[in-house]
């Protein structure tokens, strides 16, 4: 089949969920209408109106009065958040369940060095997580992710993330088992590796407890008539070592430094990344990923160190998704006014992108004939401005941004504490400026 053709399957499957008992024939009227709206939106057609994803992020909390820290740890809170948000806004054309809230007892048995959260590292009131960056892979460790990248994540990378799991740097590879195994398992007389068992047991019970909370709203969101619109979580391969690997300044300079060795560590990290995605959306028989973008943002990079590092294992990834029919929503976070004209290189409704603060105009002008584009909406419009400031400006990017389809109201970036004023005029701005006239 061509890739036109698997993607198609897979707008059949969104648009007819198997095992789904909606609540109501006008449930599963929505469901049927929302969808639509999106898949004529995502192939560059009109639909009945432009439309709107709200950038919740974790406001249902802030919505029911309680902080992020809560959420974290009491799943009945959480779970109560959630479904009083949709309860309370029931024009909604999307919605996701609160699977990106992370159990705070998992952090914590982990001992997780990458992140701080509310009540570990941050104050209990704080919002959100804050990333720790660090060069938790060195300069001179490339040889080893390359040569077999399962055992330098067990045991070189996640001893050094994961408190947790530091005994791990004692265990022998795998693949020194040949005929006799007895001895290779010598590891785990040691207490610290056989703490480390436990720690494992424990999270899987307690991972257990969140997923009972968090396996009943993908259920739940379909029955009341929400389409999902995120998709598998997918990362650029530069990013990937930028982010969490090398870190920012560990990759920059080897940009400079050792460029050959950091494209053959990149060529790596992508192949991973194109089976990883695909065994996941095909798993959930899914339709889309997600790619936020980060160190590709203007500012970050030359024209020519783009082209080098960034775009090429990038664009390699979101081809091989293409192929296998799977929608490509590409984030881009902070701007990326000087990379339009670089990476429209798709075909026509292959990719949709989903814009922080890059300008809207421009990426209509530029992308706008083969992309479907969203976002811009700014998130600090949604705290602090009004209902009437927030319809005017949707009003503009509609009207600037829908012609001819292929738009999305939604917003830059996640809102965590807002105004619920204010994501009620995005809808009424999507209902009122929207409609395409047939």
């Amino acid at each position: 089949m061509t890739w036109q053709e698997k993607r198609e399957e897979r707008f059949k499957r969104w648009l007819s969920p198997a095992n789904v008992k909606f609540k109501s024939k006008e449930a599963e009227k929505k469901y049927k209408a929302r969808v639509t709206r999106f898949i004529k939106a995502i192939k560059m057609e009109e639909p009945d109106r432009v439309p709107c994803m709200l950038p919740v992020g974790y406001f249902p909390a802030a919505y029911i009065g309680v902080n992020f820290h809560t959420i974290m740890y009491d799943y009945s809170e959480l779970r109560r958040a959630w479904l009083t948000f949709i309860r309370d806004f029931p024009d909604m054309d999307t919605f996701h369940g609160p699977g990106l809230v992370m159990p705070g007892r998992i952090l914590d048995a982990l001992d997780n060095k990458m992140q701080k959260w509310p009540g570990h590292g941050l104050p209990e009131d704080a919002w959100y997580t804050q990333f720790v960056e660090g060069e938790y892979m060195k300069a001179d460790e490339y040889d080893a992710l390359i040569k077999n990248p399962s055992d330098f994540w067990m045991r070189v990378y996640m001893p050094r993330i994961f408190g947790a799991f530091e005994s791990w740097k004692m265990l022998l590879p795998w693949t020194n088992i040949i005929e006799l195994p007895s001895m290779h398992f010598g590891p785990f007389m040691m207490p610290q590796v056989q703490a480390s068992m436990q720690t494992l047991i424990d999270i899987g019970n307690e991972l257990a407890r969140y997923m009972k909370v968090i396996g009943e709203f993908g259920p739940k969101t379909l029955e009341a008539g929400y389409p999902g619109m995120r998709g598998t979580f997918a990362k650029a391969p530069f990013d990937v070592i930028g982010d969490t690997l090398r870190g920012t300044q560990g990759i920059f300079f080897d940009v400079f430094r050792q460029p050959d060795k950091l494209l053959e560590g990149i060529e790596v990290i992508t192949t991973l990344m194109i089976d990883s995605v695909i065994a996941s959306v095909n798993a959930s028989r899914g339709q889309m990923a997600m790619f936020p973008l980060h160190k590709g943002a203007d500012g970050w990079m030359s024209e020519k160190q783009f082209d080098t590092f960034y775009w090429p294992s990038l664009k390699k990834v979101i081809n091989a998704l293409i192929d296998e029919g799977i929608l490509v929503t590409l984030f881009a976070e902070g701007s990326y006014d000087t990379r339009l004209e670089s990476v429209n290189e798709f075909p026509k409704g292959a990719v949709h992108w989903l814009f922080d603060k890059t300008d809207m105009a421009r990426a209509k002008k530029v992308l706008g004939d083969r992309c479907c584009i969203s976002g811009n909406v700014p998130t600090s419009l949604m705290i602090t401005g009004t209902p009437k400031q927030v319809k005017e400006y949707c009003r503009n990017l509609i009207e600037v941004c829908g012609k001819g389809g292929g738009y999305i109201l939604a917003g830059g970036a996640q809102v965590d504490n807002g105004k619920p004023e204010n994501f009620r005029a995005m809808l009424e701005a999507a209902r009122d400026y929207g409609v395409y006239n047939k």
